[in-house]
């Protein structure tokens, strides 16, 4: 089958590589229709995680159909339409009791990595390095899914793989972030990052009640984006200051919650960001944290900052002493998309949010590399690239 494989900083390839097969009886095959560039997948086109190798098939947003099912599967049969959360868990562990499925303490078979690089263990997740199980990711024809009557939501022929194909990840990821802020009626929300998270965060943000958004980018495209279709109020980092702006914007109180949608490559202006840009080529810092400080220092006394971007390591000059002397609280997390796949489906059939308006650009699997360069360069005003291996 044709996959998109990993080879190296700006290098990932469209190759042969051998189909996937039931390795487990729990495992299913699914033939895959759409997949998606999701802007983590960066992190890893970049060179900033840690353990990739050479041939590592990409892709954690991904949907299609089941073509083969392992002995021991029993919610799903062949023929079904499913979308893959990104997250793989087993359900039965005591964190997936607790609907904390991002982390599993059976899914990672290299737990032992991740452990020394964070303490403990998430769980695995396709196509994002050896640190959460080495697992081949989507962006290609087919795909092995373990624990398939655990993960999968089978979803209804009529709608359009556009309309579902997020379920799998940054739908969740931003409502998951803007529920972490208790939103209350009247509440102002800030979001650092107008890409495809931080427009999902900020809609999910008015379907929770908040009465104000505020987007915070430097690009047109976005800022129109998240204007036209997320209804925010809308900063450009690089004509104004950002905290200023935000006290202007609240009467000097600052927002109620904070969405950090950024994460590890977050781009920013003056000393600080030149000496993160610094650190950052001389991999003595694996992280870029500009969104992050601006997100605790902004945010008003006993507010909420969540973060839905993805952080690999270690960060440089965090404001602490704001978050404990103002009484911040800081919520943060891998998705636990399992939770939240059957409610927002229904959210989409009831059209009280509609996933395709964030979508820019639709290729076949043979254009990934393409994808990746327009994407993370900005180019052509991409936002979000869909991939279609079947074409």
């Amino acid at each position: 089958m044709k996959a998109t494989c990993w080879h190296g900083v700006n290098d990932v390839r469209v190759e042969q590589v051998p189909d996937p097969r039931i390795l487990n009886p729990g495992d299913a095959i699914v033939k895959i229709s759409s997949t998606a560039i999701c802007g983590s997948d960066l992190h890893l086109y970049d060179g900033y995680v840690p353990t990739m190798e050479a041939g590592d098939i990409l892709g954690h947003e991904f949907m299609g159909e089941v073509v083969e099912i392992g002995s021991k599967v029993s919610r799903l049969k062949v023929g079904d339409r499913v979308v893959v959360p990104f997250p793989i868990a087993c359900g039965h562990c005591f964190f997936c009791e607790q609907k904390l499925f991002s982390v599993c303490e059976n899914s990672n078979p290299n737990a032992h990595l991740a452990e020394k690089m964070w303490g403990h263990s998430p769980a695995g997740i396709f196509g994002y390095s050896h640190l959460t199980g080495g697992y081949a990711g989507g962006q290609a024809e087919y795909a092995r899914v373990p624990y398939a009557d655990v993960g999968p939501l089978v979803v209804p022929p009529d709608l359009a793989d556009d309309k579902v194909l997020f379920l799998s990840d940054i739908l969740p990821t931003g409502y998951m972030a803007a529920e972490a802020c208790d939103i209350v009626p009247g509440a102002v929300v800030a979001v650092w990052g107008c890409g495809p998270v931080g427009q999902f965060a900020m809609q999910s943000a008015y379907l929770l009640g908040a009465e104000r958004v505020i987007g915070i980018d430097r690009f047109p495209e976005r800022l129109d984006m998240a204007r036209d279709r997320s209804r925010a109020e809308t900063i450009n980092y690089e004509l104004v200051d950002v905290p200023d702006a935000l006290r202007q914007m609240t009467g000097g109180r600052g927002p109620d919650a904070c969405i950090d949608a950024v994460g590890m490559e977050a781009h920013g202006v003056g000393v600080a960001y030149a000496y993160d840009r610094i650190k950052h080529v001389m991999r003595m810092e694996s992280d870029r944290p500009t969104a992050l400080r601006e997100a605790l220092m902004t945010c008003r006394n006993g507010g909420v900052v969540s973060v839905p971007g993805v952080y690999g390591g270690l960060s440089d000059k965090i404001p602490f002493g704001a978050v404990m002397n103002r009484s911040l609280t800081i919520r943060t997390g891998q998705t636990h998309v399992q939770r939240y796949m059957q409610p927002l489906l229904e959210r989409v059939v009831r059209g009280e949010i509609d996933p395709t308006c964030i979508i820019t650009h639709h290729m076949a699997l043979d254009e990934a590399p393409r994808g990746y360069d327009i994407f993370k360069n900005k180019q052509e005003q991409c936002v979000k690239v869909v991939l279609h291996p079947q074409h």
